[in-house]
């Protein structure tokens, strides 16, 4: 048995993501035995209210469709109850009805905390399970997920942790990244130490960059007050793109077992440099979108998006080139950017190689395009490798071939969602997907470092238009070097 408690259970991420993953396990018959689901959350709502409104979120947003039989099945393990996140007495209230439950049974049963609320309660959340007794495992399982934002700052984060730390062990922890949770991010790791034709040219002596892409067409999307305090460096860079970072460059580790996994990306991170003034100077872009339009629908710049100052410096995309003070990397740049209001959705790893002349010195092969590993992760998950051919019916023409694989176009209906898949290993205990803490550390403190050598003014922000590619000067951070940006 399990209890499910859902703090935040009547919000956007709760009713757009989370409800509809575990309606997705609930077809897929993935839930615990007994598996009981409490949304905990400030609004007087009914439980019947509650009950449709998840219906609605299952139908809309599973990837199955609604289904009468499972959504009975799955209706009788939702409740709602309303909970102050600050009031101690709300929660002896739910002990209470748990130590019921769990003596109807005749033993205690295990529970997942899942912090879906705003940053600002996950502390006073975790001092009231301490204080009410809910932390107490009594001979079960206690086990915290909580969202990113994981601080705002190596201090916040610190203090949040300390926080943290004094209720639960780091092993019943769970930090949520969903990106972790995406079907080619579980891959990468696949894709190198299984495969005889990557791992042995995974260095620097065959390949000549990395670059990380994570780029939207979406705006604020209701999140104004956040993402003014945060931007594109806090909000993307020090979590989703480090954690893909250390898993590109990460070495081999010697076990499958999380903590070993784990071990070896923290080396990664910890090794990550060109973060000097002098480098920050030179290799890091900031910039804002102003007024434009995509698909022909006119847009407001961010000044003008309800919430966010007039004069803000506050970026929205940010373009970075840094590298890995390692033997394996010596000499490869890594290049990430990421942004909003761009003109499309791309998220993707691309491993450049090294151009065949530069490696063998034979002139021949001069000017050849490169060839190219790349890592889909949305809109279409799957893999790419281009390579080069002579051109049919030429004699000597040599140009540039892909071959492709579309993993979601053939699996799309069986290929879990990532929320889907991180919660179901919260089940299991499997903390390989999660964050631990040394790695949210190591994160912050790199951005800490990037914001300390470029103060966030106005003078630094590159201006680009709603709809388009970015600031021109991501381009030219490339150019420089006699590169450019891959899809």
């Amino acid at each position: 048995m399990c209890f499910f408690v859902l703090f935040g259970g009547s919000g956007n991420l709760s009713m757009n993501k989370l409800l509809p993953a575990l309606y997705n396990l609930e077809f897929g018959n993935m839930l615990p035995e007994g598996f009981k689901i409490f949304a905990a959350s400030r609004g007087d709502i009914a439980e019947e209210e509650f009950r449709l409104a998840a219906k609605s979120s299952a139908s809309k947003y599973s990837r199955f469709g609604y289904d009468e039989q499972v959504w009975e099945r799955f209706e009788g393990r939702l409740h709602y109850r309303k909970l102050d996140f600050k009031d101690i007495d709300d929660y002896m209230k739910l002990e209470s009805e748990f130590e019921g439950l769990e003596k109807l049974h005749e033993k205690p049963v295990g529970r997942i905390y899942y912090l879906a609320a705003s940053p600002g309660y996950f502390g006073p959340i975790v001092k009231n399970l301490r204080d009410s007794g809910m932390s107490n495992g009594n001979g079960s399982y206690r086990r915290l997920v909580i969202e990113k934002p994981f601080g705002s700052s190596l201090a916040s984060a610190r203090r949040l942790n300390r926080e943290i730390r004094g209720v639960f062990p780091e092993e019943g922890i769970y930090r949520i990244d969903h990106y972790l949770g995406k079907e080619m991010i579980q891959n990468i790791m696949s894709i190198r130490f299984t495969n005889a034709i990557f791992e042995p040219v995974w260095s620097s002596r065959y390949i000549d960059n990395i670059q990380i892409s994570i780029l939207e067409d979406t705006g604020l999307e209701g999140r104004a007050e956040y993402y003014e305090s945060s931007g594109a460096l806090r909000d993307m860079v020090q979590n989703h793109i480090v954690q893909l970072m250390s898993l590109v460059m990460m070495e081999r580790p010697k076990s499958l077992d999380p903590e070993d996994i784990r071990d070896q990306k923290v080396k990664v991170i910890k090794k990550i440099g060109g973060i000097t003034p002098e480098d920050i100077d030179r290799n890091l872009i900031l910039g804002q979108y102003t007024k434009g339009a995509i698909d022909g629908k006119k847009l407001e710049g961010y000044r003008h998006e309800s919430g966010v100052a007039e004069d803000s410096a506050t970026e929205t995309y940010t373009a970075l080139k840094l590298s890995v003070a390692n033997a394996r990397w010596k000499g490869v740049p890594l290049y990430v950017r990421t942004g909003k209001r761009l003109k499309e959705r791309l998220a993707s790893i691309v491993i450049e190689f090294k151009a065949f002349s530069s490696i063998y010195g034979l002139e021949a092969y001069k000017g050849l395009e490169p060839n190219l590993l790349v890592i889909k992760i949305y809109p279409e998950e799957g893999i790419s490798l281009q390579f080069n051919m002579k051109k049919p019916g030429s004699f000597d023409k040599i140009v540039p071939f892909s071959m492709s694989y579309c993993k979601s176009c053939e699996f799309r209906k069986f290929t879990p969602e990532a929320y889907e898949r991180l919660i179901h290993d919260v089940f299991e205990g499997d903390s390989t997907l999660f964050a631990r803490w040394d790695e949210i550390e190591g994160s912050w403190m790199l951005i800490d470092r990037i914001l300390d050598c470029k103060v966030r003014k106005r003078e630094n922000l590159h201006f680009y238009s709603a709809g388009s590619s970015g600031p021109e000067e991501a381009d030219r951070l490339l150019e420089k070097d006699g590169r450019r940006w891959w899809k």
